[in-house]
């Protein structure tokens, strides 16, 4: 089974270029994958596989097929195959979204198999949700339309509600059970109000799933997709999710009465509901996908029953269902396809012009109204049995049943007469084989299951074996009986309807479906709401929204912290008074920071607060944190200025008094809920730290004696890999937006060649305007803060420094050269583009994260060379420095772009004349 999914997924890879390739032609390429399925299934009765997915959590690749996954395998396969075949002459040559189309077509019937053979509830939520999505996109096949828009959106909303709600009922029953596996599951239900409770909400999940009342109106309207589309999803496949997933849990899901009440009255008003608008219907396909929610409607409420009969009749309906409904599908796709129009009252003599599409069309329309000897008529005569019992409430489902099957007949008529009937013949051409065909083949399998019924009764006999009621088996004749009387009266009512409602339909107006209103009255709330909600939020005020986040985190930490955090007995404000003194440093110029009216004051507050830090850090050991600290401070500053040169000196009056002590006691505020959360955190801790066991590992696993850098390249790599993937994009686009006008001067600008009498440094222009103490300062130390910096990066391993820390330094070394003479002194200091200097420094550190896996290693492990050298001496080189050098040229990079897309933009503005900035 994970070989087929796998199988799916490859092809779903490749359909693009096999369709740019070979053209339509590709689909029949492609439809192997589902016949794969097919065929395995057809020769496989059951299996069962089990794959590791995420063991720390649990969780497996756990894989079943019974006979009801059998059967839902065939329908999956068998039907995608056809389909697949026929959109290869239904898409014209040309069409330039096949190859999207093949793509998720196929991704589609992949996540439908997975669905139908998981085991493991949350591996089956996750394929349940693939479907969703991928069906969202199939059904917006063509972005053009927007009636293709809305109906995918509508479709997405209202089936991603009804998931959510059955994630939290797998939820419920796993938490209970200890696993997830349904097979462990069923056997271990809770009861009382916890079976109620996952009941409702898994229930939620199919009915929104399968289109039932309250969520019927999503189906018709996804009309608007593709006739494939409707073919597939809306008759063999998604719509049938829900009604799988009541199948497969109904056997232990039986005992509960909320479980049969609610699909059993869901089921019935579906049925009737659908029935009545399929007769209101002019377009084939609207008629045909009303006819669905009224079938869809059918199988819930037989198979939520829960008895022997009512399984075996649903499980024979399910696959009737799928062959008659996809057959008419396709058949309304070939008259839309050679006529130009699917209304049935612009339709006229098309069964004379085109005699074998009208046979394939009756028969499956008489399979739907459930006349022998095909499929329909099988199950029909099934699901009669199963509730002529005797007993009241049966007497009163089995008589919504008869005039549900009534209203079947009555619209299976209203698309033979629709599409077929008339006196006036069609001038339309007649289709080609190869578009009649899979129709045909469709049709065909309904009577051959219809008259093997036997043989289709011991393929689906084992799924309904273990639920209780008396023995039945599926065959066309079971003499003179209640059911078979039954279907003779619901034929008759039904053709007695047709004939009652055949002149008024045809005039009848058309009418949104039910639940449309109501839908659209729920959205249009949730946007007036969120354009309520983000007028008094979203006011574009950093400090409203900064104040509105530090508020919730007071108030939500501090209730923790008041209800019951363990707060230390005894209190130790310190380890050495040192310690005191530089808190009190940090303390007094934040408050400065706070209080001062210059910016250029506030900005060396804050530096001081941040170098203070540092100080701490080194107080409490920690070298490598408080050089990192530093070098981010003092980059920090440099962005500082090149953003104040451009701002008054000064900060305005605002904000006023008043606000201006709410943000005092905010920031009192926060200052104490983070205290108070450090000092619980530290002294609440219950587990042996982890990090006991870095200093032997440092030297054991990661070869170096600096523990903080062999966490961040060794130990905890993974981290750091995600870190600096999140750097590069976050640099790209920070450094984008903020200098959007022109990509000019991010990229590699050539320098002014250097001559005579050009100064201290490379280039004269703007390098007159600075001070020349600047530049003489700069060009004695430049190279003597790069050399450091590359000193920090290989001594990282076993002493203070490492990538970060190393491309910090030659970051600012960058920083002074620009600030001793402007954006040309860059470029001539760095001749290369910040974007590739990144984007090699994240290739090095991948790179040299997977290149331990041809020597049998794991990803980013690193490997220690220890080597005698004759006039270097002993050699140690650990692996990991190559991903330390990654991430300094990544910081390298980011500062680049910073200074060429901030300061270049300001020197730019401050170079052009006033008016023009």
């Amino acid at each position: 089974m994970l070989v087929l999914l796998a199988v799916h997924a490859l092809a779903a890879v490749l359909a693009p270029s096999l369709v740019r390739a070979l053209g339509r032609r590709a689909l029949y390429l492609l439809a192997l994958a589902p016949a794969a399925a097919l065929g395995w299934a057809l020769t496989t009765a059951t299996a069962t596989e089990t794959h590791p997915w995420v063991p720390q959590l649990g969780l497996e690749v756990a894989l079943h097929m019974g006979a009801l996954g059998r059967l839902m395998v065939v329908l999956v396969g068998g039907v995608g195959a056809l389909v697949l075949a026929y959109s290869a002459r239904y898409f014209a040559p040309d069409d330039a979204g096949l190859g999207r189309f093949a793509a998720l077509f196929v991704a589609f019937a992949g996540a439908m198999l997975g669905l139908v053979v998981a085991d493991d509830l949350l591996l089956l939520y996750v394929f349940w949700e693939l479907t969703t999505v991928l069906s969202y996109l199939l059904i917006g096949h063509d972005a053009a339309r927007r009636a293709g828009r809305r109906a995918a959106l509508q479709a997405l909303l209202v089936t991603t509600f009804g998931g959510l709600a059955m994630l939290v009922g797998f939820i419920v029953l796993g938490e209970h059970a200890g696993s997830y596996r349904w097979s462990v599951i069923a056997g271990d239900l809770p009861s009382g109000p916890l079976l109620t409770v996952a009941a409702v909400l898994i229930l939620l999940g199919a009915l929104s799933k399968s289109a039932l009342v309250p969520f019927q109106f999503w189906l018709p309207a996804a009309m608007a997709a593709p006739t494939p589309v409707s073919a597939y999803l809306h008759a063999a496949a998604m719509v049938k999710a829900g009604v799988f997933l009541v199948a497969l849990l109904t056997p232990a899901f039986a005992v509960s009465a909320v479980w049969q009440a609610v699909a059993v009255t869901a089921g019935l008003a579906t049925l009737l509901y659908g029935g009545w608008r399929a007769l209101r219907e002019h377009d084939l396909k609207l008629l045909l996908a009303y006819g669905t929610v009224s079938q869809l409607g059918l199988l819930v409420a037989v198979l939520g029953t829960g008895t022997r009969t009512a399984a075996l009749a649903g499980a024979a309906m399910v696959l009737a269902h799928a062959l008659f409904k996809s057959a008419l599908f396709l058949v309304v796709g070939v008259v839309d396809h050679v006529t130009g129009t699917r209304d049935l009252r612009e339709l006229s003599g098309l069964g004379r012009r085109m005699p074998a599409l009208a046979a394939v069309g009756v028969l499956a329309a008489a399979s739907m109204a459930g006349l022998p000897p095909l499929a329909g008529f099988v199950g029909k005569e099934a699901v009669f049995a199963a509730f002529a019992t005797g007993a009241p409430l049966d007497t009163a489902v089995l008589a919504g049943l008869v005039a549900g099957s009534a209203l079947t007949v009555a619209y299976s008529a209203r698309f033979v007469w629709g599409a077929f009937g008339g006196a006036k013949p069609s001038e339309a051409l007649p289709p080609g084989p190869a578009l009649l065909a899979p129709a045909a083949l469709l049709a065909a399998a309904g009577l051959a299951a219809g008259l093997a019924a036997p043989v289709v009764d011991g393929l689906l006999a084992p799924y309904a074996a273990g639920l209780p009621g008396p023995g039945y088996h599926l065959a066309l004749w079971h003499g003179l009986s209640v059911p078979l009387g039954l279907s003779a009266v619901a034929v008759t009512a039904g053709a007695a309807v047709f004939a009652a409602t055949r002149r008024r339909s045809r005039d009848a107006a058309e009418r949104p479906p039910a639940g449309t209103a109501a839908y659209d009255r729920l959205m249009h709330g949730v946007d007036r709401l969120a354009v309520e909600l983000t007028g008094a939020t979203q006011r574009g005020s950093l400090p409203f929204y900064l104040g509105v986040i530090l508020l919730v985190m007071v108030v939500l930490a501090g209730v923790a912290l008041l209800a019951g955090a363990p707060w230390p007995v005894a209190l130790r404000p310190w380890d050495t008074p040192l310690q005191a003194v530089v808190g009190a440093v940090v303390a007094v110029a934040a408050i400065g920071a706070a209080r001062a009216h210059r910016r250029l004051t506030a900005m060396i507050l804050v530096g001081v607060a941040g170098y203070a830090v540092a100080v701490l850090f080194i107080l409490h050991g920690a070298p490598d944190l408080a050089l990192t600290q530093a070098l981010v401070e003092t980059a920090t500053i440099v962005m500082f200025v090149l953003v104040l040169r451009r701002l008054p000196a000064t900060f305005s009056e605002r904000p006023l008094r008043g606000s201006r002590l709410v943000r005092v006691a905010i920031g009192v505020a926060v200052g104490a809920v983070a205290a108070a959360m450090a000092y619980v955190a530290a002294a609440g801790r219950q587990a042996r730290p982890v990090s006991l066991g870095f200093p032997d590992l440092a030297v054991s696993y990661g070869g170096g004696d600096n523990v903080v850098n062999v966490i961040l390249v060794d130990i905890r790599a993974w981290d750091t890999m995600g870190e600096i993937s999140v750097l590069v994009v976050a640099a790209t686009g920070v450094a984008s937006l903020i200098f959007r006008r022109s990509a000019d001067l991010r990229q590699r600008a050539p320098a002014p060649p250097p001559g005579p009498g050009t100064g201290w440094l490379r280039t004269a222009t703007g390098a007159a305007q600075q001070s020349i103490v600047l530049q003489v300062v700069t060009r004695l130390i430049f190279h003597v803060i790069v050399l450091f910096s590359l000193y920090l990066l290989f001594s990282g391993h076993d002493a203070p420094g490492g990538g970060f820390a190393g491309g910090l330094v030659a970051a600012l070394a960058l920083a002074v050269r620009y600030l001793a003479g402007g954006r040309d002194e860059l470029n001539a200091a760095a001749p290369v583009d910040a974007g590739k200097v990144l984007g090699t420094g994240l290739f090095v550190s991948v790179g040299t994260g997977l290149a331990a896996l041809p020597f049998g290693g794991q990803i980013l492990q690193s490997a220690i060379v220890d080597l005698h050298l004759p006039v270097l001496g002993h050699v140690h080189l650990v692996t990991s420095t190559f991903f330390d050098i990654g991430v300094y040229l990544i910081v390298v990079g980011l500062v680049l772009d910073i200074l060429r897309s901030l300061g270049a933009e300001m020197d730019r503005q401050m170079s052009e004349p006033e008016e023009a900035a």
